[in-house]
């Protein structure tokens, strides 16, 4: 009876998480580009996602909305990633990923003309992004789950590329172009692990 409890408990974590981030792409990009559409002034070599948040009407409305409710997803996402990671290093890994999250919530919840805490949690997310994302790739490796591993790893390098091309090379001249890459990076690496969570939900979920 606990036995057939613990697995229907794992099971209902599975599957929210796993819904949870198939869900946090389709919401949060969706509701950015939404932002984007309705500014006919913004232009991505000259602005900032960011300027999204502070601009009158539906404009903020969205890019804010998104923000938040996205990382509030991310958030529901994190028991089915424990889950699936399963292990001692959880303590030490799940709490990078988790500031991160809470990071992007505080983006939205404190827009551009907020400063200086605008400005801190912006480059608080983006730092412990990578870092998050860096730790779990090992922690999946620790597991034996080597090709979750080597993915991340990949991702992680891709939601930092952006930043180091944009800080050391003239290929992107305003930030709006690395933040949506760093976005589409990590959104896809969340939605991919939605649909192991949810698919995988009830069976054994290591390679």
């Amino acid at each position: 009876m606990v036995y057939c409890l613990l697995v229907f408990r794992k099971n209902f974590w599975l599957r929210l998480a796993g819904i949870c981030g198939i869900l946090v792409p389709i919401f949060t990009l969706s509701l950015i580009l939404l932002s984007i559409n309705s500014y006919q002034f913004f232009n991505w070599e000259s602005n900032a996602l960011s300027d999204l948040g502070v601009i009158s009407g539906n404009t903020a409305v969205f890019f804010n909305y998104g923000l938040v409710g996205g990382g509030l997803l991310i958030l529901f996402f994190v028991p089915g990633l424990s889950l699936l990671l399963d292990n001692n290093f959880n303590r030490i890994v799940l709490p990078f990923f988790v500031l991160a999250c809470c990071f992007l919530i505080t983006i939205g919840l404190f827009p551009e003309n907020i400063k200086p805490i605008h400005y801190l949690v912006s480059v608080g997310f983006f730092f412990f992004l990578p870092i998050s994302l860096l730790l779990i790739s090992g922690s999946f490796c620790v597991n034996g789950q080597s090709f979750w591993g080597f993915f991340t790893f990949i991702i992680a390098v891709g939601v930092t590329l952006p930043w180091i091309l944009y800080f050391f090379t003239n290929i992107f001249k305003a930030v709006a172009i690395p933040e949506i890459l760093s976005g589409l990076g990590i959104s896809f690496w969340i939605f991919t692990l939605g649909l192991k969570m949810l698919l995988y939900s009830g069976k054994k979920i290591r390679n």
